[in-house]
């Protein structure tokens, strides 16, 4: 039975002049964190109060200014969240805090009680869109939808009105990516006519591939054709959240701004439902990797990782880009051999960019060492054994003699298995070099 024939072709979308393509990324978008919200309901076992401050304490000192910390008409725990932040002045002045809250007037009201005191704050309206959800969850028709987001849109511009702080608002058709683009339109529209954005105080419309469905470049077109279907675009601040069902949601984030989003919802290590989000820190490497400025403090990345592994219980994969413990490490005598030479050269002129074959940031940018970049097992050459010698014991070995040691090496590292320690290299060679030494003294005997 071929399984596979229940599954339909994502539809894709026409564009009189599809511009993203021709695009370069220049700057980083806005970023926000969503790891105290969607991150924390996707954990096996979610955040206590004392474990989410001290989570947001991290992504304060990591340089996130949008933070989403919690939905907390959910949950006393998520409410009393907010409270702490604020009466003990936690948050601060560059800092705003968001919080997600359906279109249902008792949960709007709470969500408004759970952030007073607040200085600015993001109110995140959301209901769903898509069509499964209209005719299978809600049992409404488009224009019951779109009256259910303008209800709750009245009620946040009602309750801002007496909040005292700055209310930032933001709108989501949380079903985007299983939304038909016409109706996708039309409720954002419909939203953005009713709260009334200008340019001096925009609103928020976020358009997330909540399920990751469709290929990036399917994705970016949804948002360019939606970018140029709103109202007052000049107004109006397209973010996006793209989930990882896929794996594509690094890659969508990134051709989503070309496509026209300026702002970029997420997680640390893409936490979250399912697949989980787009991953913040690889997307922001990717752009520090392009020579543009990722406004993170990526000079911190593992301090911050220790962190917040500590606090969850998460783990960094040895091989996740950037940040794995081996993700610097070559172990093939071919790369061993560039990045010896690559790293020479690079230090002999005193390079301004970075050209060093096989690693593609500099491992000290994020406190690493390059003597970690090169490790040894039977799969090692010469120049990775001779590199280990040279940066560990800064001793250079001679070209005939890294033949013969790297052999040696490879030998000892096929009969026994596994690595071989940097001692251990050292310890082969000095070896070598003293039964050199006695084979020439009883040659001239």
């Amino acid at each position: 039975m071929h399984t596979y024939t229940k599954y339909t072709p994502y539809p894709t979308v026409t564009l009189d002049k599809r511009e993203w393509a021709d695009k370069s990324a220049t700057v980083a978008p806005r970023w926000v964190s969503t790891d105290l919200r969607d991150g924390n309901q996707a954990l096996a076992n979610p955040m206590g109060i004392e474990q989410k401050v001290a989570y947001f304490k991290a992504l304060v000192e990591f340089g996130f200014k949008e933070i989403e910390v919690a939905y907390p008409s959910a949950s006393q725990t998520e409410f009393d969240f907010c409270r702490r932040l604020i009466e003990e002045g936690l948050i601060p002045e560059d800092v705003t805090i968001g919080v997600l809250v359906p279109s249902i007037e008792r949960h709007i009201i709470r969500s408004f009680e759970a952030l007073h005191g607040a200085k600015r704050i993001t109110m995140h309206l959301y209901n769903p869109t898509a069509t499964n959800q209209r005719s299978v969850v809600f049992r409404r028709s488009r224009e019951q939808i779109i009256e259910l987001a303008l209800e709750g849109v009245a009620c946040i511009r009602r309750e801002a009105k007496n909040f005292g702080g700055e209310v930032v608002f933001e709108y989501s058709p949380e079903s985007f990516s299983q939304t038909e683009l016409d109706f996708a339109r039309d409720i954002s529209n419909a939203v953005i006519t009713a709260w009334e954005p200008t340019r001096e105080h925009p609103m928020i419309l976020n358009l997330p591939n909540t399920l990751e469905a469709c290929s990036p470049n399917v994705y970016a077109d949804r948002i360019e054709w939606m970018s140029k279907h709103i109202k007052n675009r000049e107004s109006v601040i397209i973010s996006v959240h793209p989930h990882n069902d896929r794996g594509c949601a690094v890659a969508s984030a990134e051709l989503a701004v070309l496509a026209g989003a300026q702002r970029v919802e997420g997680t640390i290590l893409g936490n979250g439902e399912r697949a989980g989000n787009v991953d913040l820190i690889t997307l922001a490497f990717n752009y520090f990797s392009q020579g543009i400025d990722p406004c993170l403090r990526v000079e911190k990345v593992d301090e911050i990782l220790s962190r917040i592994t500590s606090i969850t219980g998460m783990s960094v994969a040895e091989r996740h880009p950037y940040v794995g413990s081996m993700i610097y490490t070559a172990f093939s005598g071919t790369h061993q051999d560039a990045i010896k030479k690559g790293m020479e050269h690079h230090r002999e002129h005193n390079s301004p960019t970075w050209e060093v074959p096989y690693l593609a940031i500099d491992p000290r940018d994020i406190g690493r060492e390059y003597k970690d970049s090169i490790r040894i097992n039977s799969q090692s050459g010469k120049g990775g054994v001779a590199y280990v010698l040279k940066e560990i014991y800064g001793i250079d070995v001679s070209n005939d003699m890294q033949t013969k040691l790297a052999d040696e090496v490879k030998r000892i590292s096929q009969k026994r298995g596994g690595e071989i320690s940097r001692d251990e290299v050292l310890g082969i060679y000095e070896e070598m070099i003293k039964n050199h030494v006695q084979y020439q003294k009883k040659d001239r005997g």
